[in-house]
């Protein structure tokens, strides 16, 4: 039955023409914000899609910067984080984050909602919500490439996005934090602006890295040599695709138009659509003047060092990787110039902090920590800076507090935003510390964190996945040999068939192994 239908026949002979047009009216308007809310709930969970697409460039990524014998465990440790973040989300995560949030009150945790139980209504948000959860999550995966144990990796995988994320999450995003911009009484009357997870998001990932390596230790031969002595000069260990890391890039380039506009959609505004429009605008700007930087910087130093000039694709991917880190923060509330700005100083962050990690003799194979916790905390400072007041009006319904520079061109002086900025970045990192430094011992003190001298050596494609050592020059047989007798595999002396293809060399190829690793 047509609208006009409905409303003839449900008025009486009384009513006159205007009841009837009335009734019309209202018939359409109920439509159409059921439509509306259709709409954007199906847009979010394309966002949503977008954004755990953003798995598959974590993983490429990974891949292509390991050596060959550790290709599939990356992989595997990628998908791993998936399940496990999916898992962790939905039994207590999420609940944690988000369950029963109510703007007139502040609490530090969720307290409904465990197990989605009463979510029926709000799934594509849960969706949307463990996306970002899973990609906090993956950022380490890089980090603890070819030295980490499997076991480990699920285990901290499931905790963080269990306890740790889901907290930072609240305090931030959720109306009930003690942060969010989004409570009825926000702190300092502004709360910390984050709109897509520069700190909630990459900030936690990155710092859950840095402690995570420092306790796991660098890669064998990355700084040290078998006896424990310092490198002259660390040790390069490039990875075995850049058409890989390049196919990273460019998907989680790609899976950021997810991330950063469509967290627009979770705003409930009628000006969402332009939001989500300056957000992509900013992160493509932000990306690409920290990409060009990066690269050219890079090739300044070079140049200057060793006299020869070196054009790296690696630095360029890496930088535009920061760059979109940086914005992610501020990307609905800056103009695009100041994306400009936040990129380009996000491409010498990256420069900086990664230099910085050699120096200080911390290993990160994917140069995770200087992209995601270096930039994520000069996002979030970016928009205690530079926030703009309209922008600012738009999307979080006020713009008494903004970004300093402009509170300066106001004459008022006004830091509040700033403020709440370095305070958000001090509880993140703080509570990242309280909790997973201490786990991470644990894990290491079990015994279950780390991979031993001799799975790291013949890779742990082989020592966790059976793999073949036919086709990779990176592994010597005789290494294979010895962490097969040594598992029991092979008694010492005779190859699988019974023969004996090494003979009496055992000894001495079992001495060379270990010499090489120190054991």
């Amino acid at each position: 039955m047509s609208v006009f239908e409905t409303c003839t026949s449900s008025v009486s002979e009384n009513d006159n023409d205007q009841d009837v047009l009335r009734c019309i009216s209202d018939q359409l308007q109920t439509g159409q914000t059921a439509n509306a809310a259709d709409i954007t709930t199906w847009f979010l969970v394309y966002a949503a899609a977008m954004i755990f697409f953003m798995q598959a460039g974590f993983a490429m990524l990974c891949a292509g910067s390991v050596r060959v014998k550790n290709v599939g465990n990356t992989m595997l440790k990628n998908l791993l984080d998936a399940c496990g973040a999916s898992l962790g989300f939905w039994s207590v995560g999420y609940a944690l984050a988000f369950g029963g949030s109510d703007a007139n009150k502040t609490t530090f945790i969720g307290t409904a909602n465990f197990f989605m139980i009463g979510l029926e209504e709000d799934y594509a948000f849960w969706l949307f919500q463990f996306a970002f959860a899973a990609t906090s999550a993956t950022i380490v995966a890089g980090t603890l490439a070819e030295r980490c144990q499997m076991a480990a990796y699920l285990c901290y995988s499931v905790f963080l996005t269990m306890f740790v994320y889901p907290v930072v999450a609240h305090a931030v995003w959720s109306s009930s934090g003690f942060l969010s911009a989004a409570s009825a009484d926000p702190f300092l009357g502004i709360g910390m602006v984050d709109f897509a997870g520069s700190g909630v998001v990459h900030v936690t990932g990155g710092a859950t890295a840095v402690f995570a390596t420092m306790i796991l230790g660098p890669r064998k031969g990355r700084f040290y040599d078998a006896r424990g002595n310092p490198l002259p000069k660390p040790k390069p260990f490039p990875g075995h695709s850049v058409a890989l890391q390049m196919l990273g890039t460019f998907i989680l380039w790609f899976g950021w138009y997810g991330f950063n506009p469509g967290s627009a959609l979770v705003l409930g505004i009628e000006r969402a659509g332009s939001i989500a429009a300056l957000a992509a605008v900013n992160t493509t700007l932000s990306a690409s003047s920290a990409g060009v930087t990066a690269l050219f910087g890079n090739l300044w130093y070079i140049e200057r060092k060793t006299g020869e000039a070196k054009f790296d694709i690696l630095v360029l991917m890496n930088g535009a990787l920061g760059g979109l880190v940086a914005i992610t923060g501020g990307c609905a509330v800056v103009d695009p110039w100041a994306a400009v700005l936040i990129g380009f100083l996000a491409g010498i962050i990256y420069l900086a902090g990664s230099s910085f990690l050699i120096h200080v003799k911390l290993d990160d194979a994917v140069d995770a920590i200087p992209v995601h916790l270096f930039n994520g905390m000069w996002g979030i400072i970016a928009v205690g800076f530079l926030a703009e007041p309209d922008a600012m009006e738009a999307s979080y319904g006020s713009d008494r507090h903004v970004g300093w520079f402009y509170s300066l061109g106001r004459g008022s002086g006004d830091a509040n935003l700033l403020v709440c900025q370095l305070l958000g970045l001090l509880f993140i990192i703080g509570w990242v510390f309280f909790l997973l430094f201490p786990f991470f011992i644990w894990l290491n003190y079990m015994g279950w964190f780390r991979a031993d001298s001799l799975e790291e050596l013949v890779g742990l494609d082989i020592s966790y996945h059976g793999g073949n050592v036919l086709g990779n020059d990176e592994v010597k047989l005789e290494y294979v040999e010895a962490f097969n007798r040594r598992k029991g595999k092979v008694k010492p002396g005779f190859g699988e068939s019974g023969d004996a293809p090494y003979g009496n060399q055992w000894d001495t190829q079992q001495e060379t192994a270990m010499d090489e690793f120190g054991e």
